[in-house]
C-alpha cells in the first residue's frame, strides 16, 4: 500500500531558515504558517545542515524577548534522519513510528534539500486512498483554497 515514492506526497517548496537566522524568524514561521519543522540549509543549492522544530523551542525554555539574540545554529538538531525522493512512503511511515518523528527532510545524494514529508502527508495519502470521494474532505479542500 505504501510502495509509492515519497516524492508523490512530499512538499517541494519548503520553507527553510539559515544557520545565522535568529529564533525570531523561526518563531514567526512556526506561528504564522502553523509549521512544526523547518529545515536549516545553506548555500545556493540548499545543502541541508539540520532541522529546527517547535519542540526545540519548547525545550529551550527561553522568553520570546531572548529570541532575537539566539541563532538557529545554537538550537538546531544536526543529527537528522533523511530520505531520498525515490524511497518509499512506507519507509517514512516506519521512521515516524519507530523514532517518533513527525517530519523528514527529503534530500538528494549531495544532501541538498528537495522536499519534506510529514506524518500529516502520510495520513492524508492513506485517507485519500481509502476514501477518495469523501464529501467532508472534498469540502475542506475547497475551503482551504479560499
Amino acid at each position: 500500500m505504501m510502495n509509492e515514492p515519497v516524492s508523490a506526497i512530499m512538499t517541494k517548496n519548503v520553507v527553510t531558515v539559515k544557520p545565522n537566522d535568529t529564533l525570531d524568524k523561526v518563531k514567526n514561521i512556526l506561528f504564522d504558517k502553523h509549521f512544526h519543522h523547518i529545515p536549516v540549509v545553506e548555500g545556493p543549492r540548499n545543502k541541508l545542515l539540520g532541522i529546527i522544530t517547535s519542540f526545540d523551542l519548547m525545550k529551550l525554555d527561553r522568553r520570546f524577548e531572548d529570541y532575537s539574540r539566539i541563532r538557529v545554529s545554537e538550537v538546531m538538531t544536526t543529527n537528522i534522519v533523511t530520505l531520498e525522493s525515490h524511497e518509499k512512503i512506507g519507509a517514512a511511515a516506519m521512521i515516524f513510528l519507530r523514532k517518533l518523528f513527525h517530519g523528514l527532510p527529503i534530500v538528494n545524494q549531495q544532501m541538498e534539500l528537495v522536499g519534506i514529508v510529514t506524518t500529516h502527508d502520510v495520513l492524508k495519502y492513506e485517507f485519500d486512498k481509502e476514501y477518495p470521494n469523501d464529501t467532508f474532505e472534498l469540502a475542506y479542500r475547497v475551503n482551504e483554497q479560499d
